[in-house]
């Protein structure tokens, strides 16, 4: 037997130095150089390690039982035409499992408009549902107890009345705005970014987002005031680098906004929440994740002198990538976001919504949207990953990959504040052309086949 073990051993060291590993080795569109194969030597001088989940810097997760005690929550993200198809479709989903409300908004609402504007009559129900009102909002919620569940509204440009709706739809229901818990999304500068549903100049959209954190501290207390989005960044063709630097940078002009509007910082972290991507490199996205939280508690902690731990703490949702679904052989679609599902979970996410395998081609059919939250149910019940906190932690790929992510994100960030900050950036075109060339640079990628896309014949070949 040590004889075989011998030649084994020859036949792989002759193979390995025949082949050489480095000849194996790639580039993420990132600039990230990854191996075929890490070991502990690639663990070594690594400034991250040695920390444990629930403490900071938080690398390895939010809390110290992560979802051994209690699961990350479920928030499927929808929104139909009507209010009262959509609060159907929401009970339905909550029935079923579903823990928590994400409000999609039709294009109308979201540039301001009513229904039955004459400039908007071909938005008005695409993508999301159409509130024109409080009595809307009533609709919307009916039979939903607003003081039980935590809802997210993706809300930026006309932040102002559909919170004010929210607000008074919840009072009607006889619950009082300091009990209200979720998320306004609130992030008008990846609009200018990568979205396009702003309203006003920036500057007087700044205005409106300090208010809504002056606003929400006072009476909307358990209210997170904003959620700042590296989703849309990243489905604007952005790579994973540019979608954490940009958004953490976004999150920095927020908070000297905040600051120089009187407002208390250290409260206002503690009511940011984060939106992020889950896209097609699964252990690049797992250790992105990491990363993010890593990052964020040196921003507070280092750049605005806040000790407070809460505020350290960087909160996150995570949907996964719609740009990576395909209109052909919709099945495929069903793997795709069942890796990227696990990947939020692995990457410690505390809610996540998984597309259906049809939304490249429309909404979501009611069958095709439970098998979508199925597909959380089904790693949170049956795949005994929950069950161990920070499963991932330790391994040498995922360690050496979150140690090159935050040194690059970094460097991003600090060469945008250097170079006039996020909103001079915005003004002279530089981040969205910036996040036009990545996305021209994987679509060369996919003309060239470098990079694939099922179905494609050529992988049968």
């Amino acid at each position: 037997m040590g004889k075989i073990d011998k030649k084994w051993q020859e036949k792989a060291t002759k193979e390995l130095k025949g082949d050489s590993t480095e000849s194996l080795n790639w580039n993420t569109l990132e600039g990230i150089e990854v191996k075929p194969l890490y070991t502990a030597d690639d663990l070594m001088e690594l400034e991250h390690l040695n920390n444990l989940p629930g403490f900071p810097p938080f690398l390895r997760g939010p809390r110290a039982t992560m979802y051994s005690k209690r699961p990350w929550t479920v928030r499927q993200y929808s929104g139909f035409s009507t209010a009262a198809e959509s609060n159907k479709f929401y009970r339905d989903n909550l029935s079923a499992g579903q823990t928590g409300l994400s409000v999609a908004f039709d294009l109308a609402t979201h540039r301001g408009y009513d229904s039955d504007h004459p400039r908007v009559p071909g938005d008005v129900g695409k993508a999301g549902v159409a509130i024109d009102s409080v009595e809307d909002m009533k609709i919307l919620f009916d039979q939903i107890p607003l003081n039980k569940m935590s809802v997210s509204m993706t809300m930026n440009g006309a932040v102002l009345p559909v919170l004010a709706n929210f607000v008074v739809a919840a009072e009607e229901q006889g619950v009082k705005a300091e009990e209200l818990r979720g998320t306004i999304q609130n992030d008008i500068l990846k609009e200018y970014i990568a979205r396009g549903t702003y309203i006003y100049p920036p500057d007087a959209s700044m205005r409106l987002v300090t208010d809504i954190f002056a606003f929400c501290s006072t009476h909307v207390p358990k209210w997170n005031t904003i959620s700042i989005s590296g989703y849309h960044i990243r489905e604007a063709g952005s790579t994973a680098i540019q979608e954490l630097a940009f958004t953490f940078a976004n999150a920095i002009t927020y908070l000297e906004s905040a600051k120089a509007a009187g407002i208390d910082i250290e409260k206002l972290t503690t009511q940011i929440s984060f939106f992020f991507n889950s896209h097609r490199n699964f252990f690049e996205e797992v250790a992105k994740f990491r990363a993010a939280r890593e990052i964020w508690a040196h921003i507070v902690r280092d750049r605005f002198k806040i000790t407070n731990i809460k505020s350290q703490l960087c909160r996150f949702h995570v949907q996964t990538a719609g740009s990576t679904l395909t209109a052909q052989q919709i099945e495929n679609n069903t793997a795709r976001t069942t890796l990227q599902s696990l990947a939020a979970v692995l990457g410690g996410a505390q809610s996540i919504h998984t597309n259906g395998k049809d939304e490249a081609l429309s909404l979501p059919s009611e069958e095709n949207a439970l098998s979508a939250l199925r597909i959380q149910q089904v790693i949170a019940h049956e795949s005994g990953i929950p069950e161990f906190i920070d499963p991932i932690g330790d391994s040498s790929l995922i360690e050496d990959m979150t140690n090159d992510i935050i040194k690059k994100v970094t460097n991003k960030i600090d060469e945008i504040i250097s170079k006039g900050g996020v909103e001079k950036r915005i003004q002279n075109g530089t981040i969205p052309n910036e996040i036009a060339e990545s996305s021209i640079e994987f679509q060369n990628n996919l003309d060239n086949k470098k990079t694939v896309i099922l179905p494609r014949k050529a992988v049968l070949e």
